[in-house]
């Protein structure tokens, strides 16, 4: 009865470690859009003709130089090192219903997003957001790795494992009075 109780926690234990893998270590292979910038179009979808506005997100410290931005429904457009933002009109002969490859580029790294094009009319018109929003952060995820947090961490994991199997020792052991 008692290797069935250790067997199970030691599977418990096994899973919850398993769990608590790091989503940055998922690789889906496509790692051609990670960049240690943030980039948008928006919106992401537009008419042809219509106006877009690229931008970066500098704060992180990924892109501190000039940006340069560039896709076959637009001309290449550069972002000095002191904005965040462009504006550009999209080339009124783009192909309703195509989708655009948008590469930013800024310190040797590049990245891509898609950029949609709505089918004709002015009911499709779209208009470019404010160009400041609200800063989120970064939520949930990780922001990168710190060797003081992760060790932290597993000290905490390895003293409740430590602790789990010291009450179970000594529940199993006959009291000596």
């Amino acid at each position: 009865m008692h290797a069935i109780r250790v067997a199970s926690a030691a599977l418990l234990g096994v899973s919850f470690l398993a769990c608590t893998a790091p989503a940055a270590l998922a690789d889906d292979g496509s790692d051609s859009d990670i960049t240690p910038f943030g980039f948008a179009v928006q919106p992401s979808t537009v008419v042809a003709g219509g106006q877009v506005s690229l931008q970066l997100k500098r704060d992180s410290g990924g892109c501190s130089g000039a940006a340069t931005v560039s896709s076959g429904v637009f001309d290449t457009v550069s972002i000095p090192a002191a904005q965040s933002s462009a504006t550009v009109v999209v080339d009124r002969n783009a192909k309703p219903g195509a989708v655009y490859e948008v590469t930013f580029s800024c310190g040797g790294t590049t990245g891509h997003t898609d950029l949609a094009i709505a089918g004709g009319g002015s009911a499709d018109v779209t208009t470019v957001p404010a160009q400041q929003g609200v800063d989120a952060g970064v939520g949930g995820s990780s922001d990168g790795f710190d060797l003081r947090e992760i060790g932290l961490g597993a000290a905490l994991v390895t003293g409740s494992i430590g602790a789990a199997w010291y009450v179970a020792r000594r529940r199993a052991t006959p009291d000596n009075s």
